[in-house]
């Protein structure tokens, strides 16, 4: 169950890629290189720190499969309709939650520290949105601006953390946890949620 939940993410990833490569005006090859930045940089950067070899997705080609039938799949369908404008920010969310309790799990069984737990499951989760971002064109990427991103990531990886000192079961920790983090993403943007800017000092 855990592979498919994260390959569910993977996807959703790779699609938001796809989705951002669009909005920029890309063309296919653009579209493939994005949706694989978005799926894989996360958990690229994880296993690195972690010092986990070889690189999860060196092993994995179903996970590779997926990312470019995804790929191919969203770019099909944007020839054929015009998707609502926030499609990329739902499944983006999408991927954000599962991705981020994904890292956490694997932080945990790589025995790390509990902040350091709360480090990686962000990292894991937002990095490929980073890396999309850049490509894109688009500074400061998202996590950097003022909406609530790293910090749907940070309060689901806390939730996943604290449910498993609980000792409740992996399932129900995971689906409440990527439960949070999708709720919080998807509050922020229906509801248009900021964090408050950084200002300066008068005087």
């Amino acid at each position: 169950m855990l592979h498919a939940l994260y390959l569910l993410g993977i996807a959703a990833f790779a699609a938001s890629g796809v989705l951002a490569a669009h909005r920029a005006n890309m063309d296919p090859f653009g579209g493939l290189v994005l949706a694989f930045a978005a799926a894989i940089s996360g958990g690229t950067l994880r296993d690195l720190v972690l010092d986990r070899h070889p690189l999860y997705w060196t092993r994995d080609w179903l996970l590779l499969v997926v990312i470019a039938s995804v790929a191919v799949a969203t770019m099909l369908c944007l020839r054929r309709r015009t998707l609502p404008r926030r499609a990329l920010v739902i499944v983006d969310a999408v991927g954000l939650a599962v991705v981020t309790v994904i890292g956490a799990r694997a932080a945990i069984d790589a025995h790390a520290t509990p902040p350091a737990v709360l480090i990686l499951a962000v990292l894991t989760g937002v990095t490929g949105e980073v890396v999309r971002d850049v490509l894109c064109g688009e500074f400061p990427p998202l996590l950097l601006r003022e909406e609530v991103y790293a910090t749907a990531a940070l309060a689901g990886a806390a939730c996943y953390l604290g449910l498993h000192w609980a000792g409740t079961g992996d399932t129900p920790n995971i689906a409440v946890s990527a439960g949070l983090v999708f709720t919080l993403r998807m509050a922020a943007v229906f509801r248009d949620l900021h964090l408050p800017r950084l200002q300066r000092a008068a005087g």
